[in-house]
């Protein structure tokens, strides 16, 4: 390696690794403000703490990576502009691309660690985080559980007045709302103590309470009694809910479903899971189209009658020809008929929209992984011409640009993959168009670089303008009147 690449390479890799620090720092602070309320008044241990924010961290490297190249490519290259680094290489016969060089070899060289990260470290730190939380459930149950307000778990909605004890697994003043699959609160629990009991090897909460009283609606059949509102009641010394906590441990720490999990998957388990998702999916179909054929009643039509050759003609309608009774009684079959068709209709639509979601999410996280390393590529290629162009380096200018361009390719990225997830725009174009629309812009503020041109040309923009002017004689050319 010759001098001047160790030198390029060296200050490059000074910047890089400061500035990855100071953004990784920046965003786990974040996290510990978004998660405060999860970690503070727990009793938890420093070392669970750290786990939970070194579990998690490794989620925000896609964020932090090319943020950190792109800032880092025009502080540095900036730098050696503004301090005419660049003038005295192109002096010496070294153009930008040649300067370029290690640098590139360098970024490729990240591109794919941060290809190796995203299959491999990324699913390994989601799968800990996941089980890190259900750990803490576990070990100190009462996370589940927060004073003074009711708090939705499983089926049920407890409220407590205080907690106390070594892990706050002793209640008071606990009321406890079961929420019924027709919907509704119609059972009501009061104790005056409980105690919360939990274990690491199993999903079940126990709920032990003592002195207390059951309340639960009743619902007769004549309406007229439902107005009383009766309900029974009953006393207990003892009485014994068993919570499962299998939804509740099933969430990672950016509060998504369990079922997503797609983050915890590496490329060959994506894609075997988008084939089974959709041959599961091209199946149901099938059978949904199968079974909206048999409603219509059409394979019947041959068993309950016979065709003729003769033609009638119902000029007044098909019903005409039935008395009033058997006219309202086939009308009223085929309404209940078609009701019943746009019901099913209606329900598997939303199935399969949620079934469509669900392969979108494992496509756009096989994507992202592929998607990370070029991105990392485009973003350098971006950078580096736009610092020589702008020629300054430093913390500020080339942050306020780097933010902008930074934020405009995430926001890009963040809209896209929302539209992808319902199926408006395909997984794989959602994915790379903000690599995609970067890119051009790469191309372009390279070829003006390397060219020792400016960022815009104002002149190939403002001649048009002074040609019209030069016509309407607003406009004169001072050379010619000297």
């Amino acid at each position: 390696m010759k001098i001047l690449d160790r030198y390029i390479l060296t200050s490059f890799l000074k910047t890089f690794f400061s500035v990855f620090i100071i953004l990784m720092f920046i965003f786990v602070l974040q996290t510990i403000w978004l998660y405060i309320g999860e970690l503070a008044g727990k009793d938890l241990d420093a070392e669970v703490i750290l786990k939970f924010l070194l579990y998690f961290s490794p989620k925000l490297v896609p964020l932090v990576l090319p943020l950190t190249i792109l800032l880092t490519s025009i502080m540095t290259f900036g730098s050696f502009a503004e301090n005419y680094e660049f003038a005295a290489m192109k002096s010496s016969g070294i153009s930008l691309g040649r300067a370029m060089r290690s640098l590139t070899v360098f970024i490729v060289f990240v591109s794919l660690i941060a290809f190796f990260f995203a299959n491999n470290v990324i699913p390994a730190a989601e799968f800990k985080s996941i089980n890190l939380r259900k750990n803490i459930a576990q070990l100190k149950p009462a996370m589940a559980i927060s004073e003074g307000i009711f708090n939705d778990i499983g089926t049920f909605n407890i409220k407590v007045e205080d907690k106390t004890g070594e892990n706050d697994q002793y209640l008071t003043d606990v009321i406890i709302h079961q929420k019924k699959q027709t919907g509704g609160n119609t059972t009501v629990i009061k104790a005056k103590e409980g105690e919360l009991v939990g274990s690491t090897e199993s999903d079940v909460l126990s709920l032990i309470l003592k002195e207390g009283n059951y309340y639960d609606e009743i619902k007769p059949s004549d309406y007229e009694k439902r107005k009383n509102k009766p309900f029974t009641k009953s006393y207990f010394d003892e009485y014994v809910i068993n919570i499962d906590l299998s939804d509740f441990n099933n969430v990672n720490l950016e509060d998504e479903s369990y079922s997503s999990t797609h983050g915890m998957l590496k490329i060959s388990e994506l894609d075997e899971s988008i084939d089974s998702f959709s041959v599961a999916y091209n199946n149901k179909m099938a059978e949904f189209k199968e079974s909206m054929y048999n409603r219509t009643g059409v394979k019947t039509i041959k068993i309950n009658y016979t065709p003729k050759d003769t033609l009638i003609a119902f000029e007044d309608g098909l019903l005409s020809h039935y008395d009033t009774y058997d006219a309202a009684q086939i009308a009223n079959l085929a309404l209940g008929s078609v009701n019943s068709s746009l019901a099913h209709l209606g329900m598997k639509k939303v199935e399969f929209k949620r079934s469509v979601q669900q392969v979108n999410k494992f496509e756009i996280a096989l994507h992202e992984k592929y998607a990370l390393s070029v991105a990392c590529i485009v973003l350098f290629f971006v950078g580096a011409p736009l610092g020589a162009i702008i020629r300054k380096g430093g913390i500020g200018l080339p942050i306020v640009v780097a933010i902008l361009l930074f934020l405009t390719y995430h926001f890009i990225g963040i809209f896209a993959k929302n539209s992808a997830e319902d199926g408006s725009v395909p997984a794989f174009i959602a994915t790379w168009l903000s690599t995609l629309i970067m890119l051009p812009l790469g191309i372009y503020l390279t070829y003006r670089a390397t060219t020792d041109q400016g960022l815009f040309v104002f002149d190939n923009i403002l001649e048009p303008f002074k040609k019209l002017f030069k016509k309407a004689g607003l406009f004169k050319d001072k050379s010619k009147t000297e």
